[in-house]
């Protein structure tokens, strides 16, 4: 059956039983029960008597195979049969404490402590059975070896329940036993082992207390161990428990939202460990994740490790949870050195016992004669019986530990507790000759280096102590007057409710000066940050480089060796870190942690690494070219530096030359009937017109200002006005001449003469003066900057902030145009050998051409192309006018002199 199902059968029954027979009978009959059912792993105790007595529950004995039965087998138990060294250590670490209070002279004065300290084996039955012991004042242990009647057990319980009850408990080792322990029996404890965050539920377990962290703070620090460290892409190894389910649950809350992604969750099971190592190897191998995470217990890592050895897979980075990270067989296992070196974990913390190494090595069996632990680690480390009545000797050299073992083995079909074991090691063992001693040797029971449950141990007492103390201390105690009003504790009559109370209020400070209090059930989290690091020797040492101190890391990264062999922190990521410039781009259906590197679009920047969105420039800026920072953009405007503004200013100056040089030509040749034709006068201010049509393009290149942009469009309105107007003007006198030719047609000619021609010319500029005057009084162009066009470039233009004012403008040019195209149209065919009106007519339709063209190309043109088309549209229609009108007449006059007589202008 499974242990889950086991407790259900087994447990629950008893509980209720505890319930209707009450406390004390209730603990007998199950105390009798377990006896019954279950016998005794060990008869072995170690006890110390006092006014005042503490029980110690610790798991001193082991079953090799146990890890193979699980809990299939019960209720049929194979006895313990081993020694764990370790365990030893800290149960002379209570000893050493409560010797040590007891020397005190200012904690506990007048009441000296005991203690109580029993095996339970590893196991749940016999954990239940030591417990009940204690809490139930048995002095021994029940030892039967056949199974009884409970009415038998009821009486054998009875004659061995003389013993004083302990009110406190030290211990259970494990979270499991403590769970059990608490929820059935409800003793007052002080754990130094079991760490499951449950155990803080004060609701659930109000008579619990530990010295030794809840596995959240652990699974936080190493959370922040990969967030400091950018690790984001991890996989992970736990153990199939509460211990490792509930540790990457918190793991994974803590990750949350922080990058860390796991890229795998293997599971391993006590019962099948080895084939559920075999299937992480394989996993571990073929991940892409460099960092991976393992919450197991050290049997099950050091199976994992050698399946990795086999794959020489020798570059994953570990972080180690407290129960392995400073195992000694996982250190000194030279086959697996190269896959677990740079091993970072969290373990729990170490601190120093002063005099605590000098007291362990002088333990003797000859000192210690009802220490049965001391006996049998020394007939096995010794090889020899100790004598009882043989005195300590110094030390000799012939005697020195093999080997750093912390357990002992016997033979597995003989109990380590039977008579028959103690009579094979009676007759088989010589006995020592009182030379042996700890003294000078390298042992692992003698190593205070590195005092880790040891000192949660050593804890325990001295919170328990000065819990005691503060129950126990009252004035006048021992005078004989005392009112029997006062309410004072006798150390013989301490009850655990009343023990608790004071337990929650311990604030004490260590012999070592360290702040010491529960908060709730537990102390203040402080964990040791340690390092695997290999050794000329060959096997790995732990070194510490840092510490946590409940959600503050402090970490010396200098000191750390990393698995690749090099002080570079290794680089676990599913996908690299996007660099400025770039954003994030999640892969559907993958972990956040997988993505792609997207550039930001032009406007919009990424100043960090690993950035989820870009950012828009604000309104004045515009991206880089690597898209990092905002700059302040660039001022743009038709400059006459750059090449279009030299081409169009090139091409404006040339048309003014232009000009200049027809209207030399028509001065020099003035008297002859080719410029004399249609009025000179118009002629002249025709070529004055378009050369400051040719001028006024001038005024649109430049940064603009107030005046240039208010002088650029009443320049341009006015001197095509004026260009129109004298070509319109000619287009009539044409139409009158040849109309005068007609009979009674001869007063005509009045209404056009020279000064109705002037007249005429000097109106229609006007009415286009009085436009641009009110325009530019009401609401001009204003200079300003285009933020619309997205780029790079800020350009500065003249706006137009009335539509209408230049829509105006341009409508009356365009009605003198059409109207003078019209005339001109009209006039063409009039029968003269050189008609000016067709020369009107073709200059007419590129000028209307070229400015129902400009309007789209004027609106669509982006940034500072708008003026480049404007000007182009003045610079097309001038050079129109200029070539189609005069070009014919220069020709003539230059080059054709014969055909400039009034002759063949007036032929037919």
């Amino acid at each position: 059956m499974s242990w889950f199902h086991w407790l259900l059968t087994q447990w629950v029954p008893l509980l209720l039983l505890l319930n209707v027979l009450g406390r004390q009978t209730g603990l007998q009959v199950v105390k009798a029960i377990l006896c019954s059912r279950w016998g005794t792993p060990s008869n072995k105790g170690l006890s110390q008597e006092g006014d005042v007595i503490i029980g110690g529950l610790l798991n001193l004995y082991y079953v090799p195979s146990a890890l193979e039965q699980g809990f299939t087998r019960l209720p049929q138990y194979k006895p313990c049969t081993g020694l764990d060294l370790l365990t030893l250590k800290y149960v002379y670490a209570m000893t050493f404490a409560v010797d040590e209070i007891n020397r005190n002279t200012t904690l506990l004065p007048g009441v000296k402590l005991g203690y109580r300290i029993l095996d339970s084996c590893s196991r749940y039955p016999w954990a239940m059975q030591a417990a009940l012991s204690l809490v139930g004042g048995d002095t021994h242990s029940c030892n039967l070896t056949a199974p009884m009647s409970q009415s038998a057990a009821h009486e054998q319980l009875g004659e061995t329940t003389g013993g004083q009850p302990v009110p406190l408990l030290i211990g259970a080792a494990t979270s499991s036993t403590a769970i059990i322990q608490s929820r059935i029996l409800g003793p007052l404890s002080i754990s130094y082992l079991a760490s499951c965050p449950c155990l803080s539920d004060r609701l659930k377990f109000p008579n619990f207390f530990r010295t030794i962290p809840s596995d959240t703070y652990q699974a936080r620090a190493i959370a922040r161990l990969a967030i400091r460290f950018n690790w984001t892409w991890i996989g992970a190894v736990i153990a199939n428990n509460d211990y490792g389910q509930g540790a990457i649950q918190i793991f994974q809350e803590e990750i949350r939202g922080k990058g860390v992604c796991l890229e795998f969750i293997e599971t391993v099971d006590r019962e099948t460990n080895e084939r559920d190592a075999r299937h992480a190897a394989n996993t571990i191998q073929a991940s892409t994740a460099r960092v991976i995470l393992i919450f197991c217990w050290y049997i099950d890592v050091k199976k994992l490790f050698t399946e990795l050895a086999k794959r020489n897979v020798t570059d994953r980075q570990f972080l180690a949870s407290e129960a392995w990270s400073t195992s000694s067989d996982l250190l000194q296992d030279l086959t697996i050195s190269e896959v677990a070196n740079g091993v970072l974990g969290v373990a729990i913390r170490s601190s120093t016992i002063p005099g605590f190494e000098n007291y362990l090595k002088s333990l003797h069996p000859n000192h210690r004669p009802n220490d049965e632990f001391l006996r049998y680690f020394w007939e096995k480390e010794f090889s020899c019986s100790p004598g009882a009545t043989q005195s300590h000797a110094t030390p000799s050299s012939s005697y020195s530990s093999s080997s750093l073992k912390t357990r002992f083995d016997y033979p597995s079909n003989v109990s380590s507790s039977s008579p028959e074991k103690r009579s094979l090691q009676k007759d088989s063992l010589p006995t020592c000759n009182g030379t042996e001693s700890l003294e000078g040797m390298q042992h692992v029971l003698t190593d205070t280096s590195q005092l880790r449950v040891a000192y949660n141990v050593y804890l325990a007492v001295y919170a328990a102590a000065h819990a005691l103390h503060s129950l126990l201390s009252c004035p006048n105690r021992d005078n004989p007057h005392r009112s029997n009003s006062s309410t004072c504790s006798s150390p013989k009559h301490v009850t655990p409710i009343e023990l608790l109370q004071y337990l929650n209020k311990v604030n004490v400070t260590t012999p070592q000066g360290e702040m010491f209090y529960f908060q709730g059930a537990d102390i203040p989290a402080m964990y040791d940050l340690v390092n695997w690091q290999t050794t000329p020797e060959g096997p790995l040492k732990l070194v510490l480089i840092g510490r946590v101190d409940e959600f503050d890391l402090h970490l010396n990264e200098s000191a750390i060796q990393w698995s690749t062999g090099s002080n570079q922190v290794p680089i676990s990521v599913c996908s690299e870190s996007c660099p400025p410039g770039t954003r994030k781009a999640n892969r559907k259906g993958e972990p956040v942690c997988c993505f792609d590197c997207i550039p930001c679009a032009e406007g919009e920047i990424s100043n960090k690494t690993g950035s989820l969105h870009c950012e828009r420039c604000p309104s004045e800026f515009w991206s880089n070219a690597n898209q990092t920072a905002c700059i302040l953009r660039q001022l743009d405007f038709l400059s006459f530096n750059e090449t279009l503004g030299i081409t169009l200013t090139t091409a404006a100056v040339s048309g003014v030359f232009v000009t200049i040089i027809i209207f030399v030509i028509f001065l020099s040749y003035r008297q002859t009937p080719m410029v004399r034709a249609n009025n000179s006068e118009l002629s002249f201010l025709l070529l004055l017109s378009l050369k400051l049509c040719f001028l006024c393009s001038l005024v649109f290149i430049g940064r603009p200002s107030v005046w240039s942009c208010r002088f650029q469009q009443a320049a341009f309105g006015i001197s095509f006005v004026l260009c129109v107007s004298c070509l319109l003007v000619k287009t009539l006198v044409v139409l009158a001449v040849f109309r005068s030719a007609r009979p009674g047609a001869e007063a005509l000619m009045k209404w056009f003469g020279p000064g109705q021609q002037r007249g005429s010319v000097f109106l229609f500029t006007c009415i286009q003066v009085i436009i641009c005057v009110i325009w530019l009084s009401l609401s001009p162009p204003v200079p300003q900057s285009d933020l619309g066009f997205q780029g790079s470039k800020v350009t500065l233009e003249c706006a137009m902030t009335s539509v209408v004012g230049f829509s105006v403008v341009l409508g009356y040019i365009g009605l003198l145009a059409c109207t003078c195209l019209m005339l001109a149209f009209l006039a063409r065919k009039l029968p003269d050998n050189f008609n000016e009106a067709k020369l009107i007519t073709f200059s007419m339709l590129i000028f209307c051409a070229v400015w129902v063209a400009f309007v789209p190309a004027y609106i669509s043109s982006p940034g500072k192309y708008v003026v480049a088309v404007e000007i182009f549209a003045i610079l097309a229609s001038s050079y129109g006018l200029l070539f189609c009108i005069f070009a014919p007449k220069c020709f003539i006059i230059l080059l054709r002199p014969e055909k400039n007589t009034k002759k063949h202008l007036m032929a037919r």
